[in-house]
């Protein structure tokens, strides 16, 4: 009896002892597209779902295999740093931070490179090979590199995740395959559908404006389906398109990028927005919400070209959250920032948009030759918190400013192109307001050579708080000016009107 006891008894200690390396593994994951999966979007990004939230490895290996040969497609090195400034802020003397520019790498003839890059239309910008949110770990492909009519094999080493401090195995080969779609939409298709789940035409907003035409002969509609798209946008060149919305609130656009994760070191596009319209026609957003979820220089859209309209979208950004060279329309739109909220080249026109901002309003910068900002009916709201990137690591400390309207400080050195804007226009007719500064606008550069105070349009008509009674603007700095009836009935009618403000251009929004 005895000896039965001690004999299962080690029996179970050996069995115990060879499980023991299993338990230390972090359970299995859920793949999507599942294993052998058919049909998939060549735009996809990797999931892996597990019961708990993991955490990012800092070595190891994905690689992405062209199963008909097992030619290698993609690698993406976890041992390689997302940018020179991974959380977005930069090392600031004294112990802040904040969003400085940092360098980029120059020397690309390295076998490895200083930091993740991706292309997106001919552009390179830092990226993050996988993102965490929840339970859901997602992996991003580099831009472009899965085709149609292909099968793939994707392997991960050990390391690259963890969940509750035990390592993930890995995929081993052969474990993760799918295959893609056998071809595109219609090259003439005038709706493109995406959907995050892959049941749509494409899974993410870029693979839908990357297959678009330049200049479709008939307008394209690209309709965004409920979901989180956390994806960089980026494009130019483009016209005739509408983006909509299935849900304002429910269709979120975004990606967390500023000047600190995306330095601009050469002359070309800005790299720091979440979402880019550049130098493109006739493009429409319509009912979705864009975020860009850094601070500093951080916008949620930048957009330049021409007869652009923003229609029911919200922009949730940071510093300079919206960046325009108009023309372009805003209607029935909401925008939040953290000073300078609206960095706006003109012209353009607000309609009925609320702006929510933390520092100044607006940084007017329109030269002579075009107007500037013109709010109509719309809503300025303060938001009496510090400046983000003057709070410490530890939440303690940080820096408050006046919200002001409009400011016009000296921006850059004499004879830039940025030296300073003599000409700023930025007009409110019937704003509805809260918590703005008693002065109104400022600081405003002094007289000098280059810039005259004289030409400066810091108009407002009937400006009341939330509940429509008239603010006091007795305080406003004096450059301003307070429009009336009668005698500035023409200029009021003129600035409501937007062909007026837009140069001729009467927006429709379809």
């Amino acid at each position: 009896m005895a000896f039965g006891r001690s004999f299962r008894r080690l029996y179970w200690l050996a069995l115990l002892a060879l499980l023991a390396p299993i338990a230390a593994q972090a359970a299995p994951a859920h793949l999507s597209p599942a294993n052998l999966a058919q049909g998939v979007n060549p735009d996809v990004q990797l999931k892996l779902v597990f019961d708990a939230p993991p955490a990012i490895g800092g070595a190891g290996l994905i690689r992405i295999y062209d199963a008909a040969d097992h030619s290698l497609v993609d690698t993406l090195d976890l041992s390689i740093p997302a940018s020179p400034n991974p959380t977005g802020r930069a090392p600031k003397p004294a112990g802040a931070t904040g969003p400085a520019v940092a360098p980029r790498p120059t020397d690309v003839s390295v076998v490895a490179p200083a930091y993740q890059e991706t292309t997106i239309e001919g552009v390179a910008f830092h990226f993050f090979p996988i993102i965490v949110r929840g339970d859901t770990a997602t992996i991003y492909p580099h831009h472009g590199v899965l085709a149609y009519g292909h099968r793939y094999d994707v392997t991960m080493d050990p390391g690259v995740l963890s969940v509750g401090g035990k390592p993930f195995e890995g995929v081993g080969d052969r474990e993760w395959s799918f295959a893609t779609k056998a071809a595109p939409p219609p090259v003439s298709a005038t709706r493109l559908v995406v959907s995050a789940d892959g049941r749509g035409d494409f899974d993410t907003v870029q693979g839908a404006i990357d297959f678009a035409p330049a200049k479709p002969a008939k307008r394209l509609e690209i309709f965004i389906r409920d979901g989180d798209y956390e994806e960089l946008v980026f494009f130019q060149g483009k016209s005739n398109v509408t983006f909509r919305g299935e849900d304002r609130d429910k269709v979120r656009v975004g990606y967390p990028n500023n000047s600190a994760f995306n330095a601009q070191t050469q002359p070309g596009p800005s790299l720091r927005p979440a979402f880019s319209v550049v130098d493109s026609t006739d493009i429409q957003l319509s009912n979705f919400t864009i975020h860009n979820d850094f601070i500093g220089q951080a916008e949620a859209l930048l957009i330049t070209g021409a007869r652009n309209v923003v229609d029911h979208m919200t922009l949730l950004g940071s510093g300079d959250a919206l960046t325009m060279h108009g023309p372009v329309y805003v209607v029935d739109s909401r925008l939040r920032g953290d000073g300078d909220t609206c960095l706006c080249y003109g012209p353009a026109y607000f309609l009925r948009t609320e702006i929510d901002s933390v520092g100044p309003f607006t940084w007017t910068r329109n030269p002579a030759s075009n107007h500037g900002n013109v709010f109509v009916d719309s809503t300025f709201v303060y938001l009496d918190q510090p400046l983000p990137w003057t709070v410490a690591a530890d939440g303690t400390g940080g820096v408050k400013v006046p919200g002001v309207l409009a400011r016009l400080p000296r921006n850059g050195p004499a004879g830039s192109a940025y030296e300073n804007f003599p000409y700023a226009e930025t007009v409110l007719i019937r704003a509805r307001t809260q918590g703005v500064a008693p002065e109104g606008w400022g600081p405003i550069e002094d007289e000098g050579p280059t810039f005259s105070r004289a030409n400066l349009h810091l108009w407002e008509y009937r400006t009341t708080d939330l509940a429509g009674h008239p603010v006091d603007v007795s305080q406003r700095t004096p450059v301003a000016r307070e429009l009336t009836l009668p005698a500035d009935a023409e200029t009021i009618a003129n600035y409501s009107n937007p062909a007026f403000v837009l140069g001729g251009w009467k927006p429709v929004v379809h």
